[in-house]
C-alpha cells in the first residue's frame, strides 16, 4: 500500500512516541524500539525529530524512500505507454509508405524503409546482465546488484552497467558504491548529464553533500579542478603531497588516472 506522508507526519506528532508512524511505514523493528524507549522517556525526543523531519520532507524525497516501487512502476508504465505510442505512430507510417507504393511498385528491388525501433534483444545480452535488467525492473535491487557485478567481470568497461549500478545502489541508499560506479560510468565516457541530474533513481546522491564536487567536475572542470601544482605548492614533504593527492582524488577534484600519473611524477 502506497504511504501518506500527512499519515506519518500526523501519527508522528500525536503517538510518535510509541512509534505508531514507524509501524505504518512497515518498520515494525524500529516500532517495537520506540515502544521499549517510551518508557525511558527518550523516544519523545525521537518524536519531536520524528515529527520535524517528515513535515519538512520534501514529497518526492519521501515517495523515494517509503514509495519507490510505486513510483518505478508508474514510471514503467508511462514508458511503456510512450513506447506503445511511438510504435504505433511508426507502424501507421510504414503502412502508409507501403499503400502509396503499390501503386507504383515494379520488378525492381522495393525501397528501403526506416527500420522500426526494436526493444533491446535480451537473447543476446550478456545473461548476467539482462537479468539485472529484469530484476532491478522487479524491484529487487540487491539482487540486480549481483547480477550487474558478474558483468562486470568479463566486462569490466561496460557504460550502462555502472550507471545501472550507480541507480541501484542509490535506491538502497550505499552512497560509497553509487558514487563509485557512476564516477566509473563519466570515466568511460558517459555523458547524458541531464539524466545524471533529473534520474528519480539519483536522488538520494543528489541529497548528498558530495554531488557538488560531482557536478562541478562533470560539468566545469576546467573551472572546479584546480591545478595539481598550485595546490601542493605549499607541501614540500613529499609523504605530505602524496597524502595530498589521496585527498583530492576522494573530494572528487583527481580522477583516478590523473592521480597515478601525478604520483608517479612525484616518485620520479
Amino acid at each position: 500500500m502506497m504511504k501518506d506522508k500527512n499519515i506519518v507526519v500526523l501519527f508522528s506528532f500525536f503517538l510518535g512516541m510509541f512509534g505508531a508512524h514507524r509501524f505504518y511505514l512497515g518498520q515494525t523493528k524500529l516500532g517495537i524500539l520506540y515502544c521499549i524507549l517510551a518508557l525511558t522517556g527518550i523516544s519523545v525526543l525521537l518524536q519531536i525529530i520524528d515529527f520535524f523531519v517528515f513535515l519538512f520532507m520534501d514529497q518526492k524525497v519521501f515517495d523515494l524512500k517509503y514509495n519507490s516501487k510505486y513510483v518505478e512502476l508508474q514510471r514503467r508504465e508511462e514508458m511503456d505507454e510512450s513506447d506503445n505510442y511511438e510504435y504505433n505512430r511508426q507502424s501507421n507510417r510504414r503502412s502508409r509508405q507501403y499503400q502509396a507504393e503499390d501503386f507504383r511498385r515494379t520488378t525492381a528491388a522495393p525501397r528501403n524503409h526506416r527500420p522500426v525501433a526494436q526493444r533491446p534483444d535480451y537473447n543476446k545480452m550478456n545473461p548476467y546482465k539482462a537479468s539485472g535488467i529484469q530484476r532491478y525492473k522487479a524491484y529487487e535491487y540487491e539482487e540486480a546488484i549481483e547480477d550487474f557485478l558478474k558483468v562486470l567481470e568479463t566486462e569490466p568497461n561496460d557504460i550502462s552497467v555502472h550507471f545501472n549500478l550507480s541507480c541501484a545502489n542509490s535506491l538502497l541508499e550505499q552512497k560509497e558504491e553509487a558514487y563509485y560506479h557512476l564516477n566509473r560510468a563519466i570515466e568511460l565516457g558517459f555523458k547524458d548529464y541531464h539524466r545524471i541530474r533529473n534520474h528519480d533513481a539519483l536522488a538520494y546522491l543528489r541529497l548528498q553533500p558530495e554531488y557538488e564536487a560531482l557536478e562541478s567536475r562533470v560539468m566545469n572542470p576546467r573551472k572546479s579542478a584546480p591545478k595539481t601544482k598550485d595546490l601542493l605548492s605549499d607541501t614540500p614533504n613529499l609523504l605530505e603531497q602524496i597524502k595530498q593527492l589521496g585527498a583530492l582524488r576522494e573530494r572528487g577534484l583527481l580522477t583516478e588516472e590523473e592521480f597515478v600519473a601525478q604520483k608517479k611524477k612525484l616518485l620520479g
